[in-house]
């Protein structure tokens, strides 16, 4: 195992590449203690230590966004800007034909993505500087928009950032900067845990279940993001350039978790929405909506668990396109065994989805819900563990382990991931 992890660093663009990636991981790292001008830290410690209304987005920003530094929104905006791209490929025709023409249009959509990004970030910039204006040391519009503009640069800083960690780094720039934020979080949570232990709060047979729990959920997950249903497809044989190809066996891979993260995304933040309002406006039946969706409260979990299903099959049914797929393998000779190409075909591939969709969306369901259920049996509150956190850290080491694996295996005959 060390001589295969070993063959890693014997690979001079592979060494180059890795060293490239950490050190723009330094770069991140040092851009989250750079301070906003004209803000207040301390009075945003305070508005954090209130609540846990804004924790999943200080973890994804690497505790930016407690601090209140250039890199507060993360690279959120991005997120969501790509998002909205991919949703809008299915109702805007242009988008749509870009999404067909390969590298060419890909450089297309990624310069769209990149202006919707800025136009998002200042705007999110924009309502952050004002629902926290207590926290700013002059609140007059000319500062706000300063503090706008800086926010909205270190998103944008974050963007490039990871555009170049993804053509000269290893893995995907975008996924690792978010992984790097959420894995900085990790010495933090240690140290609330042995403050615990230490003031006598917790036992240590409460680390020991959560430690256990915690190894027994990542293992899960891992088992899960691998898992496939896969369809088998059978090519027929064809006359190719007045040859007769003979006919081979593959399959379709059906994820277990096709979507991804983006159903607990969305469902957070249509439920965060009611509270964040509420954080700043005196309105009655607003206050009162937000009491009962205030986090780990059974309306909020029951609706929680119901909007993951939902967008979990919606997120699956815009991104997977069953009448393309069985089309395509009609064109080029394919067929599932004992069914007709066409309509049969793609009746046939839309049921086995719905059923591997229906497991996915529990598992993200349940995954969703694991940090009150982990708080509510170890006793350990403040430190966040599950849900969206766990499943990009897994994600995104899974798919970067496979993409170095693939390097080494190029240039030796065993890899290190067995």
């Amino acid at each position: 195992m060390l001589q295969a992890l070993g063959n890693i660093f014997q690979i001079p663009e592979l060494r180059q590449k890795i060293v490239f990636t950490l050190i723009m991981f330094a770069v991140f790292r040092m851009g989250t203690h750079i301070p906003v001008p004209g803000v207040d830290p301390t009075a945003i410690e305070q508005l954090f230590a209130q609540g846990t209304l804004f924790g999943l987005l200080d973890l994804f920003s690497g505790g930016a966004f407690s601090k209140f530094s250039v890199f507060a929104m993360s690279i959120t905006p991005y997120i969501n800007a790509a998002i909205i791209i991919q949703l809008l490929n299915v109702v805007v025709p242009t988008l749509e034909q870009w999404s067909k023409e390969g590298a060419e249009g890909h450089k297309k959509t990624t310069k769209v993505t990149r202006y919707l990004t800025v136009a998002l970030a200042f705007f999110q910039a924009i309502g952050m500087s004002i629902g926290l204006k207590s926290a700013i040391l002059n609140p007059n519009p000319v500062n706000i928009l300063i503090i706008a503009i800086t926010l909205t640069a270190g998103t944008v800083f974050l963007m490039w950032l990871g555009e170049q960690i993804t053509a000269n780094g290893v893995g995907n720039g975008i996924s690792l900067i978010i992984f790097a934020g959420i894995v900085a979080a990790l010495p933090k949570n240690i140290g609330t845990i042995y403050a615990y232990v230490k003031a006598g709060t917790i036992s240590y047979f409460s680390v020991f279940a959560f430690a256990v729990i915690a190894l027994a959920m990542i293992v899960f997950v891992i088992h899960i993001e691998t898992g496939f249903r896969r369809v088998p497809i059978t090519y027929a044989k064809r006359l190719v350039g007045g040859r007769v190809g003979s006919g081979h066996s593959s399959h379709i891979p059906f994820k277990v978790n096709q979507a991804g993260v983006i159903p607990i995304i969305f469902a957070s933040s249509v439920l965060m929405f009611p509270i964040t309002v509420a954080q700043f406006i005196d309105v009655p039946w607003v206050k009162t909506a937000a009491a009962y969706l205030e986090w780990g409260k059974p309306l909020q979990t029951t609706l929680y668990v119901l909007m993951i299903i939902f967008f979990t099959y919606f997120y699956t049914s815009v991104t997977v396109k069953i009448p393309d797929m069985a089309d395509n393998l009609k064109k080029y000779g394919g067929f599932v065994p004992g069914l007709r190409p066409g309509q049969a075909t793609a009746d046939y591939l839309d049921y086995v989805l719905t059923r591997i969709t229906l497991a996915g969306a529990f598992f993200l369901a349940f995954i969703a819900v694991l940090p009150n259920m982990v708080a509510g049996a170890t006793n350990i509150q403040g430190v966040y563990f599950g849900g969206t956190a766990l499943l990009i850290v897994v994600g995104v080491a899974l798919q970067t382990m496979k993409q170095i694996e693939s390097m080494v295996v190029m240039r030796h005959y065993e890899g290190f991931m067995k």
